[in-house]
């Protein structure tokens, strides 16, 4: 799954690996995340409404 989020014209996306969360910034940097660090770094925007999110399955299957 993938899950991009738009703040004052910088990108964040999130991405599940199989076992892991990845935040990757809008200048390429990748940090790993706990799903609790996912959900503080997006919820607070969702609530006051300052981020669009897009939600992308991940078609592919994993190995």
């Amino acid at each position: 799954m993938d899950n991009e989020s738009v703040k004052n014209g910088a990108k964040q996306s999130f991405r599940k690996g199989k076992d892991v969360w990845k935040q990757t910034s809008s200048r390429g940097i990748v940090r790993y995340c706990t799903p609790e660090q996912v959900l503080s770094h997006i919820l607070p925007s969702i609530a006051f409404g300052h981020v669009t999110i897009k939600v992308v399955p991940d078609l592919k299957k994993e190995k």
